[in-house]
């Protein structure tokens, strides 16, 4: 009777470890897909830049400082390279500051087209800016996607007893994304 009760506590044990353990790992890669939705919508802002920067180029030959802050921008965001694996708060917020950089650089642009009239009719102008802007919203709804599987996955890593098998097997908390520095303030609108 004793073996049968040992034999039914080592099966409880061993399928909570199973259950947690490819919960965690099914909830560590929804992050790790989401996190992926994100880069990919970074990059697809990366790649519509150089036709954006391009087409103001033509139009305004002289407003290379802004031309050049842009490619720069984009460049420093570019370069840097963060994975799932490597989340840390501290590359998170680096990552979060070059692409920040970038927003701004973008903005600038804009506003520099403003003082050429044709350059504002332009089709492919009008349409890279339409596609910027559809950029702008998919890369917020990314990383409201992303922070939405941190939580779900930061909640299990914490709560009792799933977190004994998350410190067992080395998962992690992951961070989230969060406003940029100075974004509490509206932005100023002067005419």
């Amino acid at each position: 009777m004793k073996k049968l009760i040992w034999i039914g506590v080592i099966a409880v044990v061993a399928i909570f470890f199973y259950v947690s353990y490819n919960g965690l790992v099914n909830k560590d890669e929804r992050v790790r897909s989401a996190w992926s939705n994100v880069e990919t919508q970074y990059q697809r802002r990366a790649d519509l830049i150089p036709n954006l920067v391009n087409t103001v180029k033509g139009y305004a030959a002289h407003e290379q400082q802004t031309l050049s802050e842009v490619t720069e921008a984009r460049t420093r965001a570019t370069s840097i390279n963060l994975t799932a694996d490597d989340l840390t708060p501290e590359r998170l917020a680096e990552f979060q500051q070059a692409q920040a950089g970038v927003r701004s650089a973008l903005g600038r642009l804009i506003a520099v087209a403003e003082n050429y009239p044709d350059l504002k009719a332009n089709q492919n102008f009008l349409e890279l800016q339409a596609q910027l802007e559809g950029t702008e919203n998919r890369i917020t709804v990314s990383r409201q996607d992303f922070n939405r599987a941190a939580e779900i996955f930061n909640r299990t890593v914490r709560r009792f007893p799933t977190n004994l098998v998350a410190g067992l097997f080395g998962f992690e908390r992951k961070p989230y994304f969060e406003a940029a520095e100075g974004s509490e303030k509206a932005p100023e609108v002067k005419f």
